[in-house]
C-alpha cells in the first residue's frame, strides 16, 4: 500500500515565504513545490530507461521553475515575460500538463509501480512542512491542485487594474474580465476533477494524512472560490450593460452568495491556522459577506418597485442589511490585508466600485423617503429571505489525460527478464 512520511515545521527549511504579497484580486493560498525524486532508484528494475529518463526530466523541469517562481509568484507581477519570452506562469503550467499523462502510467490499470515511488511536496497551508507519500496518485493530486494554483493566480494578475492609455484611473479591461471567467472555470475543473476522480483512488489512511492544502474541504472551497469569483466578474460587466435587468444582477448577486457561503462551510472546521491557511479562511469570508451586501442591494431595490406599503419597509430593510453588510465587509477586508503575508486592495473596479458609492447612498435615501411615506415601526424589520437561484456557472469538465503512448510499448523488466505488466502484476500478487 506504500508508506507515508510528513516533515515538522521548521524556522528553516524549505518553505519560504513572502512577508507582502502586493495586490490581490484574487487569492492564492500559496503554491506546493515538489521536492525531487530518484526514479531510477526506485523503478530502474521495472521500467526501461526511457521511460524512466522522461519522469525525471518532466518532474525537474517543474522542480526547477516551481522552486524559482514559487516564493514570488503569489507577488503582485504585472509583467510576466520570461527571458525566454512568453509567460511563466504558462510556461509552468505546459509543463504540469506534459509531465501528467506520463505519469499516469503508473496508475494505469491498478499497475502496482504506482506505489514504488515516494513522492514529496512542500506544502503551504499546513502545519506541517512538507509531506511524502508513496502513491502516485498523491502525485496525480499534486500535480492538478497546483495546475489549479497557477490558473489563480493568472486570472490574479488579468484582474489587477492597469493605467489605460487614456491617461484616467487604472481599469480592467473587458477582454482581461472576460479572460478572467474562463480561466476560473478552468481552475474549478481541476479542483472538480480532483475531488471526484483522483482522492477516492487514494486509500482511506492516505487521504486522512493528506496536508491540509489537499484536504477535500480546501479543493471544494477553492472550486467553490473561482466559480464565486468568476459571476462576481460576471455581475460586474451586468452593471457595466444597459441591457442588464435587475433581476438579473440580483440573480447574479445571490448565486454568489451561495458560491461563497459553501465555501466557508467546507473549510470552517479545518485547521487552517497558519500564515497561508488563516489568510486563505479570512478571504473567504470577507468575499461572503461582501457577496451578502451586493445581494441584499439588489433586492431591495426590487422590492421597492412593489406598490405596497409591506413591500417597501422590506426593501428598506433588505438596503439597511445591505449596508451594514457593506461596512462589515470594509471591516474583514481590512483582517484579510493584515494578516500575515501582508496584502492590499488593487484600484476598486467592477462590483464593488460600483456598490460601494451606491450602497450607503442608496440605503440612506430609500429609508428616509420610505420613513416619511409610512411610521417607523412598519419600516424596520428583519431582512428579508433572498431568493434561491440555481447555479448557473460550472467547473469546466476537466478529465485526466490518456496516459502517454510511450507506455503502450513499455514493457516491464523484473529479475533480468522482460515480461508484459499483466505477467508482472500476476507475479506479485
Amino acid at each position: 500500500m506504500g508508506c507515508l512520511a510528513s516533515k515538522p515545521a521548521d524556522n528553516g527549511g524549505n518553505r519560504r515565504r513572502p512577508g507582502n504579497i502586493g495586490e490581490v484580486s484574487v487569492y492564492v493560498p500559496g503554491l506546493r513545490i515538489p521536492k525531487p525524486v530518484d526514479f531510477s532508484l526506485t523503478l530502474g528494475d521495472h521500467l526501461s530507461k526511457n521511460i524512466v529518463e522522461r519522469l525525471s526530466a518532466l518532474r525537474t523541469r517543474i522542480i526547477v521553475m516551481a522552486g524559482q517562481e514559487g516564493p514570488t509568484i503569489t507577488r503582485t507581477r504585472r509583467k510576466t515575460a520570461t527571458q525566454h519570452g512568453g509567460s511563466t506562469l504558462a510556461d509552468l503550467q505546459q509543463a504540469l500538463e506534459d509531465y501528467l499523462p506520463v505519469l499516469l502510467g503508473l496508475v494505469k490499470d491498478g499497475n502496482q509501480l504506482q506505489h514504488k515511488v515516494q513522492f514529496a511536496w512542500i506544502n503551504q497551508e499546513d502545519d506541517l512542512e512538507e509531506t511524502a507519500m508513496s502513491n502516485a496518485w498523491y502525485e496525480v493530486l499534486s500535480v492538478l491542485h497546483l495546475m489549479a494554483m497557477l490558473s489563480l493566480s493568472q486570472a490574479n494578475l488579468l484582474l489587477l487594474p492597469r493605467t489605460s492609455a487614456d491617461g484616467y484611473q487604472p481599469k480592467v479591461s473587458e477582454e482581461s474580465r472576460r479572460a478572467s471567467i474562463d480561466i476560473f472555470v478552468k481552475a474549478a475543473g481541476y479542483l472538480d476533477c480532483a475531488v471526484r476522480h483522483v482522492l477516492p483512488q487514494l486509500p482511506v489512511e492516505f487521504r486522512r494524512n493528506l496536508p491540509v492544502d489537499l484536504a477535500e474541504g480546501v479543493l471544494r472551497a477553492l472550486c467553490l472560490q473561482a466559480l464565486g469569483q468568476g459571476v462576481d466578474i460576471q455581475l460586474g460587466m451586468a452593471i457595466d450593460s444597459t441591457k442588464a435587468t435587475l433581476a438579473v444582477k440580483r440573480r447574479l448577486a445571490c448565486e454568489m452568495v451561495k458560491y461563497w457561503q459553501q465555501a466557508q462551510d467546507n473549510i470552517m472546521n479545518l485547521p487552517l491556522s497558519n500564515g497561508w491557511g488563516e489568510k486563505h479562511r479570512l478571504f473567504v469570508k470577507w468575499k461572503y459577506i461582501e457577496a451578502k451586501a451586493a445581494a441584499y442591494y439588489y433586492h431591495g431595490l426590487i422590492l421597492d418597485e412593489g406598490n405596497t406599503e409591506k413591500s417597501h419597509g422590506m426593501a428598506v430593510a433588505a438596503l439597511q442589511a445591505a449596508d451594514e453588510y457593506f461596512k462589515e465587509s470594509k471591516k474583514a477586508c481590512e483582517a484579510f490585508n493584515s494578516a500575515p503575508p501582508l496584502s492590499r486592495n488593487p484600484p476598486l473596479f467592477g462590483t464593488m466600485k460600483y456598490l460601494s458609492e451606491k450602497i450607503p447612498k442608496d440605503a440612506s435615501s430609500k429609508v428616509r423617503i420610505n420613513r416619511d411615506l409610512y411610521s417607523f415601526e412598519k419600516i424596520v424589520e428583519t431582512a428579508p429571505t433572498l431568493p434561491d437561484f440555481a447555479l448557473a456557472l460550472k467547473p469546466d469538465e476537466f478529465q485526466l489525460p490518456a496516459v502517454d503512448p510511450s507506455w503502450n510499448e513499455e514493457n516491464i523488466v523484473n529479475r533480468g527478464q522482460v515480461v508484459a505488466p499483466k505477467q508482472l502484476k500476476s507475479d506479485q500478487r
